[in-house]
């Protein structure tokens, strides 16, 4: 059995600004590393905000200056680096959540559902394919923001161990502060009907749009209770941990996913 100590990192961040925002992070990170954690989160879109100039501020993967110093971040503190970037790949743009290994190899997502009523759909190309990671013996279903509306998406799906394919769903979000009633409730209510923890990253602060963000960034545990849960507009770095020993006790307990209606989602 197997626990991941999870950092959330709830923070404000600089419009368009990826080395004041990559600078400020390493600065409220400290000395952070593998003696305290396995897993950094950042919010979605951390080094820019959630800018919709795709053309102006992605880069590729070979040339982002961020994804560079998630990668350095990641070797220097021997843990995992996550947190999502505008990514140009050929001739598309993606919003992608990059999975940083503490030894220089790179996992990513790209964002399924696009946030139309901002215009995403028309700046970012859509992903198409569901991603999960294994870390320390934890299984991770990767998301970004509005993901977390479309439960079909998110849903377990028959897996090798006891029919189920993940044991945390991580999202990482630029989600305002007008809808955090919403992403309260969805974060909670992915893990209950997915007996699975959730990991939710949100920023905090005012962007140039003057939308503002009341974070509420959650570790939620598979019954929906949370773990971490601090006061709303509050930047923060907290540690928690996943317990791979007690949600499969749980699991085995309660076992409802063994009722589960089976599905196969189109992509």
């Amino acid at each position: 059995m197997s626990e991941l100590r999870t950092t959330l990192v709830q923070c404000d961040l600089r419009w368009e600004d990826p080395a004041t925002n990559c600078q400020r992070l390493a600065e409220q990170l400290g000395d952070i590393g593998e003696a305290e954690t396995d897993l950094i989160v950042l919010p979605e879109m951390f080094a820019t905000g959630f800018t919709m100039n795709s053309r102006e501020m992605a880069q590729s993967m070979e040339e982002s200056e961020a994804l560079a110093w998630m990668r350095e971040q990641a070797q220097r503190r021997g843990c995992v680096m996550t947190g999502s970037l505008a990514i140009k790949d050929h001739a598309s743009y993606f919003n992608r959540l990059i999975w940083a290994w503490p030894n220089g190899d790179i996992a990513h997502y790209d964002k399924r559902h696009l946030f139309r009523m901002a215009g995403e759909h028309e700046r970012y190309g859509m992903g198409r394919d569901r991603v999960v990671v294994e870390y320390k013996g934890i299984r991770l279903l990767l998301t970004v923001c509005y993901d977390l509306r479309f439960p079909v998406w998110l849903r377990q799906q028959p897996g090798e161990h006891d029919g189920f394919e993940y044991d945390a769903l991580l999202c990482v979000a630029n989600w305002p502060a007008p809808r955090r009633h919403p992403w309260r409730t969805l974060l909670q209510a992915r893990a209950i009907e997915n007996a699975c923890y959730t990991i939710g990253v949100n920023r905090v602060g005012e962007d140039a749009k003057g939308l503002s963000y009341a974070g509420d960034s959650m570790l939620v545990d598979f019954k929906g209770e949370p773990l971490i849960d601090e006061p709303r507009d509050t930047p923060f770095i907290r540690t928690g941990v996943i317990d791979s020993q007690s949600l499969a006790r749980f699991r085995e307990k309660f076992p409802a996913w063994m009722d589960a209606d089976r599905f196969t989602v189109e992509v």
